[in-house]
């Protein structure tokens, strides 16, 4: 009878180890689901942030491309020489300079600080940014930043006006940015 009684609480104490388990297990599979139904809206709120800096980049693009079309018609335009923006900050020739110690080249620059930098210094970049912070019509909180970078590295021999990089820089609610980088060209 001793060694019946000592098997049936063997069997119990099994019995509670599987029923531990299984809520173990259940607990998890609550917190996952938990977790991933608060992370989705997120995520979807942060891609149609995005998506609206990306529309906005993209209206700075078609805006952009018909100024310049209506400048080179109407030969306000010949080339893009002298219509580049390449000073940061008040550092003169600096944007479109890709030299490594250089941190101002605009690949290194967040689409914030080149926004940013545009805005404070709007006076005197005022003949080489085609759009500064242009709002959308459709939606006014999105805008749209456009300006031409010079292709060539500073110094080249070669130098090429009639080729260059269409920056657009579209922004969205909540500080959103998109970047579209556009080669162009024009006939010589």
């Amino acid at each position: 009878m001793n060694m019946l009684q000592h098997r049936a609480s063997r069997e119990r104490g099994s019995g509670l180890i599987v029923v531990i388990m299984i809520v173990a297990f259940m607990l998890a599979v609550g917190i996952l689901l938990i977790s991933v139904t608060g992370t989705s809206p997120r995520v979807s709120e942060s891609l149609r942030l995005q998506d609206m800096a990306f529309n906005a980049a993209e209206a700075g693009f078609n805006a952009a491309w018909a100024a310049l079309n209506d400048a080179f018609v109407t030969s306000t335009y010949t080339s893009f020489s002298g219509h580049y923006h390449n000073d940061y900050d008040g550092q003169p020739n600096v944007l479109d300079d890709p030299a490594l110690a250089n941190p101002y080249y605009f690949r290194k620059l967040t689409d914030a600080q080149i926004v940013a930098d545009c805005q404070a210094h709007a006076d005197d970049y005022a003949g080489t940014i085609i759009f500064n912070a242009e709002p959308l019509s459709a939606d006014p909180r999105c805008s749209y930043t456009v300006f031409l970078i010079n292709d060539e590295a500073p110094g080249t021999v070669t130098a090429d006006d009639h080729d260059c990089i269409l920056l657009c820089i579209g922004r969205g609610p909540r500080d959103t940015y998109k970047r579209l980088e556009i080669v162009i060209e024009v006939g010589s």
